[in-house]
């Protein structure tokens, strides 16, 4: 059983949605599964450059992006995977760019036209999609961000396997809320809620590991 995840966040240790990523791989890792944590910031790469080689009735394979980049190694270990967890801060309502980008290069180049679209991808696996966000969760549906969500999770799960969705809401956005202009936030609502419930989301992060490493998230889904 080999797990991927990608951190979709510029922020590349010690913050919100690596350590996210790191528990849940923790959790995997517990009940025997290989890991492997992708950080994207640290990947040249671009999003999907609309060439449509994927597409070519005389491709020479299937399911294989065109462009060559850091993310092309990358899309070939995926093949491998037994499941994947993408993790991404959500900025300006949606997936952070380098989250977006590689959505676009992953799911892409398995999509068939056809009627009904179906998937090239050769195996059905499990997949998470890992956000964490400023707002309350009571805000989700007011700012739309449940739509985001959906629409992402109906993506990976056609193209891949079922999706469960981890949201971690109301986090912590600096370590020092004095040093920004950010008087939008209760600093000390945002110190108490990051030491009383993000520890929380540490914990259901690692059990989404071990349910992914045991095949049974989709049932959680």
């Amino acid at each position: 059983m080999k797990i991927m995840a990608f951190n979709g966040s510029p922020r590349k240790k010690n913050w919100n949605t690596v350590t996210l990523l790191e528990h849940a791989l923790q959790g995997a890792a517990s009940v025997g599964a290989e890991t492997e944590l992708v950080q994207l910031y640290d990947l040249d790469f671009s999003g999907c450059i609309s060439c449509f080689s994927c597409k070519k009735r005389n491709r020479k394979a299937d399911g294989v992006c065109a462009v060559q980049d850091d993310l092309t190694d990358v899309l070939d270990r995926v093949r491998q995977a037994d499941a994947l967890i993408i993790g991404s801060p959500v900025y300006y309502g949606c997936e952070s760019a380098a989250t977006r980008a590689l959505l676009e290069r992953l799911c892409f180049p398995y999509l068939v036209y056809a009627k009904p679209p179906r998937s090239l991808f050769p195996r059905r696996i499990n997949t998470a999609m890992v956000y964490t966000m400023n707002v309350p969760e009571g805000m989700i549906p007011t700012v739309g961000y449940d739509h985001v969500f959906a629409r992402t999770k109906m993506t990976l799960a056609m193209h891949f396997g079922a999706c469960e969705v981890l949201l971690a809401t109301d986090t912590r956005q600096y370590t020092d809320y004095d040093r920004y202009e950010a008087d939008l936030f209760d600093k000390q609502a945002k110190y108490a809620r990051h030491a009383e419930v993000f520890p929380e989301d540490c914990r259901r992060a690692h059990a989404l590991g071990v349910r992914l490493a045991a095949g049974t998230a989709a049932e959680q889904a």
